[in-house]
Parts: C-alpha cells; sequence; structure tokens
C-alpha cells in the first residue's frame, strides 16, 4: 500500500513538473491577436505576429546636439502582457509652457521588453518626425512596423516652432545630419556587446518619415538640395500661394544653411549628399517640396509617397507628385486621401488629452478622415511595400498591385508592383 501511494506522488509530481513546462512553453509562444484599430482594417494592417517592444537610448549626451532616440523592436512576452506604454510628449512650440510640462501619449508597447531574437536579424528603419514634433508622434506607425518584424529607430530633432518657421530652413541641414549620427550609433547597438547586439541590420535599411521628415527620408534616400532650382521655383510664387511659407523661411537663410553644413559659400547646383548606400527604400508621408526635380531624380531605391489631397492649401499634393513623377525609381507608389489634410499621420486627439486641453486638438484629427481608417490605410500600404522591397514578400507585393487597390477614398499610382 505504502509502495503504491508513493508511485502515485510520484506520477503527481511529474505530471506537474510537466504541465509547467508546458504553461511556459505556450505562453512563450502565445502571439498577439492580429486585428486592426478598426474591424475593417485591411490585411497589414492587421498587428503582425510579433509582440512589440520599446526602449529609449540617448546619443552624445555630453555634446551640444544630444539625441534622444526611441527604439521599437519585436519583442518577447512571456506572460501574455498587454500592449501598454505611455510616451511623455513635449510640444516644441514656443507657448509659455512650464520647462518640466509634459502630456502623455498612450502607445501600444512593451516598455524595455527582451528582444524576440528567433528571426534577428530584422531590417531597420530609421524614421524622422515632423518639424516641432517628437520621435512617438508617428508610434501608431512605427509600433505596427516593429510587429511586422522591423526594428525602427526614431530620434527626437533638436527645433522649436515658431509662426514666422525662422529656423526651418537650418533644419534641412540639421536633420539629415541628425538621421546620419542615429546610423552610426545603431551599428554600436546592434554590434557585438551592443545593448541590442545582432537585432538589426544596418545593411538592410529604408528611410520614412512625416512631413519634414519626409524630406529628412528622401536626402537618406539620395534626394539632393539645389538651393538655386528651389530660387528658380520661388521667383514667381506669390504671397498667398502656400509654397511662399517654403520660399520666405528658406531662400534668405541659405548662407546660414551653407555655413552648418560646412560650406563657405551657397553651391550653385547640389548640396553634399547625405545619402547611405545602404538605404534600400524610402517612405516619403506629406513631405514638402524642398528637393526640386532633378535633386529627386537622384533617388534610384523604391519609394512610396503618401499624402492627403488638401495637404498644407495644397502643396503636399504637388510635393507628392512631384516625388512619383521624378524620383527614378524602377518601384514606386503614390497613395492620396481624398480631402484629407496634414495630420493624418500623426497621434490621435483621444489618445493624448492633455495636448487637446490646450489647444491642440487639430494636429490629432481631420476635418474629413476618420483617424482610426486613415490610419490603419497608413500602416496597410507601408507594411507591405516594406515587407515586399526589404523581406521579398511577394504576397504583400501583390497588395501593392494597382488592381488590388480599391478603398473609398484612396487613389493610387504605382509602377514596379
Amino acid at each position: 500500500m505504502l509502495h503504491r501511494t508513493r508511485t502515485w506522488a510520484h506520477f503527481a509530481l511529474i505530471l506537474v513538473v510537466v504541465l509547467l513546462s508546458l504553461s511556459a512553453v505556450f505562453a512563450q509562444d502565445t502571439k498577439p491577436e492580429g486585428v486592426g484599430i478598426r474591424p475593417d482594417a485591411p490585411t497589414y494592417a492587421l498587428h503582425g505576429p510579433y509582440w512589440v517592444g520599446t526602449r529609449d537610448f540617448t546619443i552624445n549626451s555630453d555634446s551640444k546636439r544630444p539625441l534622444d532616440i526611441t527604439v521599437w523592436y519585436p519583442a518577447l512576452n512571456p506572460k501574455g502582457l498587454a500592449e501598454k506604454v505611455s510616451y511623455p510628449l513635449l510640444p516644441k512650440v514656443d507657448m509659455g509652457l512650464p520647462a518640466d510640462w509634459r502630456a502623455q501619449l498612450a502607445g501600444r508597447a512593451l516598455l524595455d521588453a527582451a528582444p524576440d531574437m528567433a528571426s534577428a536579424p530584422y531590417p531597420l528603419v530609421i524614421f524622422s518626425h515632423g518639424f516641432g514634433g517628437n520621435r512617438q508622434s508617428s508610434a501608431f506607425l512605427t509600433e505596427h512596423l516593429a510587429s511586422y518584424g522591423f526594428v525602427v529607430i526614431a530620434p527626437d530633432h533638436i527645433e522649436m516652432w515658431d509662426p514666422t518657421l525662422s529656423k526651418i530652413a537650418n533644419s534641412y541641414i540639421e536633420r539629415p545630419m541628425d538621421v546620419q549620427q542615429v546610423i552610426a550609433y545603431a551599428e554600436t547597438l546592434t554590434k557585438s556587446g551592443g545593448n541590442l547586439a545582432g537585432l538589426f541590420d544596418v545593411n538592410q535599411m529604408a528611410a520614412a518619415g512625416w512631413s519634414n521628415g519626409g524630406y529628412t527620408a528622401l536626402t537618406l534616400g539620395g534626394g539632393r538640395f539645389d538651393a538655386g532650382a528651389l530660387n528658380e521655383r520661388c521667383k514667381d510664387v506669390t504671397p498667398d500661394n502656400p509654397f511662399a511659407n517654403i520660399c520666405n523661411a528658406t531662400v534668405p537663410n541659405e548662407a546660414e544653411m551653407a555655413k552648418l553644413a560646412g560650406l563657405n559659400s551657397v553651391p550653385e547646383g547640389f548640396w553634399p549628399s547625405w545619402s547611405d548606400s545602404r538605404v534600400k527604400a524610402v517612405i516619403s508621408l506629406a513631405s514638402p517640396p524642398v528637393i526640386q526635380e532633378k535633386g529627386l531624380n537622384e533617388i534610384t531605391v523604391p519609394v512610396l509617397a503618401l499624402v492627403g489631397t488638401a495637404d498644407s492649401g495644397g502643396w503636399g499634393l504637388t510635393s507628392a507628385r512631384d516625388i512619383f513623377k521624378s524620383v527614378s525609381s524602377s518601384q514606386k507608389a503614390l497613395v492620396t486621401f481624398a480631402n484629407a489634410d496634414h495630420y493624418i499621420f500623426n497621434w490621435q486627439a483621444k489618445d493624448i488629452p492633455d495636448l487637446v486641453k490646450i489647444g491642440f486638438f487639430g494636429v490629432g484629427s481631420d476635418l474629413v478622415w476618420e483617424m482610426d481608417r486613415a490610419h490603419d490605410l497608413i500602416n496597410h500600404f507601408t507594411t507591405a511595400f516594406l515587407l515586399d522591397v526589404l523581406k521579398g514578400d511577394k504576397e504583400a507585393a501583390k497588395a501593392l498591385a494597382p488592381d488590388a487597390v480599391k478603398f473609398v477614398g484612396i487613389e493610387y499610382q504605382a509602377k514596379g508592383f
């Protein structure tokens, strides 16, 4: 009888060990639910197969221009925790706020989660925010890309918005230099002994950005600034033309821009290239028309441009059409959102109530588009594009074929898909 009792006790102990082991395996193998922001989200707007982690770092903290960066990446989530994080945002607008004032943006990621190395190294995406924005301004997109097996790094550009746009011309020089610094730092992160050793491949990289960040991405992908060409375009621009803002902010400040770029004088043609040959694709979200036709001709990598037809009074659409027409890429696509304005690529008002309270509702909403729908479509197009050009996913490429794009309110042009 004693022997039988010991046998059952031994069996029970083994059963407990097995169940605990299976529980750990199942927990580790738990996948995120494949849902979009809305129930009718298209295929590549559904949450990808990876959990999303996020971490912050500071580059050259002892320099005159230290850069804070956020990294989003495929992560482990053995406990099946909800992806939930709060990003602190400071509006880079001179409006008399206390120095320590911060708003909180509700995000969907796991703070400091362990990286999922199972399919590493992952392709790298450098994302540049809009002028006066923050590195998490388009977190809906950067988080989403990480869920599909991309590592995304976004710097916080050091700048301040004012109604006269007095410093925006300087940003056309400082931003490309910032992203070059970010790429150099990324190399230290992923090398042996780095904080994210082996997680991503800097030789398989894309550049993306919104507004001035779109310009930044274009320069990283080979686009060349040409002050002479910009001046010629500005020559006949009337004060009521929305493009006049760029002309007024840039043309009078070209000598200062040249100095920032380390030049003795303003070049008559192309300025120095800020491109990186490891960049294999560019995504431009509502980029301003700072780079002119010949400068865009220099871009040969695949390009995806997205914009609203009512963007910034019209020059956003003009710029996107120029990009699609002028880049020399064999693969390129243009997605336009009917009657959408500039801020469909930004955070949503519902996710950041502190900024809404002080008058920023307009930069987290759109007069025509429901932001959830716009964000689902932005995620769909950008994810399918990067899966194709960086991972060779031919199923994703099919989603970019002209006859596959049939969304209400979307006009689509493509070459090479």
